[in-house]
């Protein structure tokens, strides 16, 4: 093995504003806090701007370059887009249709890293089967197995949400 891939790791100009975001907007959990550098239980992390600076010896740091972002998901989309109006998040889009029909919104963090909150999987799958469709145009709208679409519509299937 040459190297074990941990997590991504952001960049934030004011700790606090940042975790009381991730934590109060997104319900993620605090794993680490290492005064500079906070490790969520999500498999994500945040490191202050000055630190992350000194300890790189570049402080040439580019905010909202769009060019990266972080993945959640959530059963609760209307919920949680209700909640971010409010805060007065800058969204790039409302909830949308993705081409294989999961829906998504996104938006930008405190400090403009781009943040896509989308239902699970399953989620989409139950949704459309509601919708009148089979599990064969499931498969084929969602670009999955069949055998994951029976898996996701039966009782069995696991709530990955968040």
């Amino acid at each position: 093995m040459k190297a074990k891939f941990i997590c991504p790791l952001i960049v934030v100009r004011d700790m606090e504003v940042s975790r009381r975001f991730f934590e109060k907007m997104l319900g993620q959990e605090v794993e680490y806090d290492f005064g500079g550098n906070i490790s969520f239980r999500g498999g994500f992390a945040i490191h202050r701007m000055s630190h992350f600076a000194s300890l790189t010896g570049n402080s040439d740091i580019i905010f909202n370059s769009n060019n990266a972002e972080l993945y959640f998901e959530s059963t609760e989309l209307v919920e949680l887009r209700d909640e971010l109006v409010r805060s007065g998040i800058h969204f790039i889009h409302d909830i949308v249709d993705q081409p294989w029909k999961q829906q998504v919104m996104r938006f930008y963090d405190p400090d403009g890293h781009i943040i896509e909150v989308g239902e699970p999987l399953n989620y989409t799958a139950r949704r459309l089967s509601a919708e009148g469709l089979s599990e064969d145009q499931i498969s084929l709208t969602m670009g999955v197995p069949p055998e994951s679409v029976s898996v996701w519509l039966s009782n069995e299937a696991p709530d990955n949400s968040g």
